[in-house]
């Protein structure tokens, strides 16, 4: 199966791309494109509302005589089908605004309110009117100049505040850390120490008692501990006198011969010969 997107295109040997003539289009045609609507809308003939980042397959042409800074600006033509509700395909249009970097609803639909554009544009309208006022007034310059430095110096110290309680913080955090470190360190000596006590105890205990074993008579004899990893041999463990003893018996006592099985072979199965008689008698 071959891919659905190919890179790599093939072009035969005798391809020119110069015989291949260039399409003329009308200086002002119109596109088609797949587009999202750029803002919520309500259709002004059937009253219903086209929410923002629907998908409409859109006609796209170049607005003449407007631009702005030499950014040309483009028009779209949508139409909104409603086929659950009503039979309306009204055309609805709408241009960019490279100026606000936004879009402007021209024909067939009216853009839904949004508030935040409404601040945006009280706070311009405020702006220009506190300058326009101190172009006239020399005074106000100044008093806001004042009312500008004395918000700076708020923000600047409560930010030094801010600073401040977060040094101290750090600081009793670093105490605290301490303080829980050391009692840690002093905890641990204080269990390795118990530790090896026990251990001293308990070794002097065990060469007390196993150390020396008085034997029959007078002789006294060491006994040595089993280390963990070795384990010794059985003849090892017995004394001197068993030993001897045990290795008198075995001398005494002769060695029995087993009684070989007639006729039969190792696994003890007894074996036949069947005699065989000529074809002939």
């Amino acid at each position: 199966m071959s891919e659905r997107k190919v890179l790599n295109k093939y072009f035969p040997p005798d391809f020119d791309p110069e015989l291949i003539s260039r399409r003329k289009h009308p200086k002002n045609s119109q596109q088609v494109v797949r587009l999202m609507a750029p803002f919520s809308m309500r259709c002004n003939t059937c009253g219903e509302y086209i929410y923002k980042g629907k998908k409409f397959n859109a006609r796209k042409e170049t607005v003449d005589g407007e631009d702005y800074l030499g950014i040309k600006i483009f028009r779209f033509y949508i139409k909104w089908q409603v086929i659950e509700f009503t039979l309306c395909s009204a055309e609805i249009t709408f241009k960019t605004d490279p100026m606000n970097t936004d879009y402007t609803a021209e024909h067939g639909a009216s853009r839904n309110f949004e508030p935040w554009r409404d601040e945006g544009a009280e706070e311009e309208v405020d702006r220009l009117a506190k300058l326009e006022e101190e172009e006239n007034n020399p005074m106000k310059v100044l008093e806001n100049k004042t009312v500008d430095s004395k918000r700076e110096m708020d923000i600047l110290d409560a930010l030094q505040d801010i600073r401040a309680r977060n040094a101290r913080n750090e600081r009793v955090g670093q105490s605290d850390d301490l303080l829980a470190r050391i009692a840690l360190e002093e905890v641990e000596n204080e269990e390795d120490a118990e530790r090896k006590r026990l251990e001293e105890e308990d070794e002097k205990l065990i060469q007390e008692v196993f150390s020396k074993v008085p034997a029959s008579g007078s002789s006294v004899v060491t006994v040595k501990r089993k280390a963990d990893d070795q384990e010794p041999l059985p003849h090892t463990l017995l004394s001197e006198s068993t030993r001897s003893l045990i290795a008198s018996q075995s001398i005494l006592v002769p060695a029995t011969k087993k009684r070989k099985a007639v006729g039969k072979n190792t696994l003890g199965i007894k074996v036949v010969k069947k005699s065989v008689k000529p074809i002939g008698q």
